[in-house]
């Protein structure tokens, strides 16, 4: 969720530092939409893209996929007060393309390869947009399945509810 957008005005003290931060939250609003994507694709749908379209691109590490653990934070009912629902393993990574664009990633799980090629595709989207019809379509797929998904469930609902009835004299 991006903070509500704004745009500053021109400040006496630094006038050449006048910032749109409209401009700011729609390209964070963007990268959040397909770091989501990135990072719920599998590391052999990600792996296969990359060799087909992307091979050609040279990089480098600029931190070698690492895992760690995070705290998972839930609310009650979703609005109560905040818990620690408990650890989660993730997996970072930081990568350099050669005309310097860095991306980053941070994925569920111990999958390097999966970390490393997420944050690939952040410094390619970065860089120039060129995944953007693959994590549109990956975007879709995800949507479908979710969607797929919430059907099946939703004809498993089960309904409860209590008749009243007089008492027993």
């Amino acid at each position: 969720m991006t903070a509500p957008t704004a745009t500053t005005k021109r400040s006496e003290h630094a006038p050449d530092q006048t910032q749109n931060t409209t401009s700011v939250d729609a390209t964070t609003a963007a990268r959040q939409r397909w770091m989501s994507v990135l990072a719920r694709t599998p590391r052999t749908t990600l792996e296969t893209e990359w060799s087909k379209n992307h091979a050609d691109v040279s990089w480098t590490h600029l931190r070698e996929p690492q895992i760690g653990m995070v705290m998972v934070r839930g609310r009650a009912g979703g609005a109560g007060q905040r818990f620690n629902l408990g650890e989660m393993t993730v997996t970072r990574c930081a990568v350099t393309l050669s005309d310097g664009t860095v991306g980053h990633s941070y994925v569920k799980g111990r999958d390097r390869l999966q970390a490393q090629y997420a944050a690939l595709f952040d410094a390619v989207m970065l860089r120039d947009g060129a995944a953007a019809v693959f994590i549109d379509d990956l975007a879709e797929l995800q949507a479908n399945a979710k969607r797929d998904h919430a059907r099946k469930v939703a004809a498993t609902k089960v309904d409860f509810f209590t008749l009243v009835r007089g008492e027993d004299e």
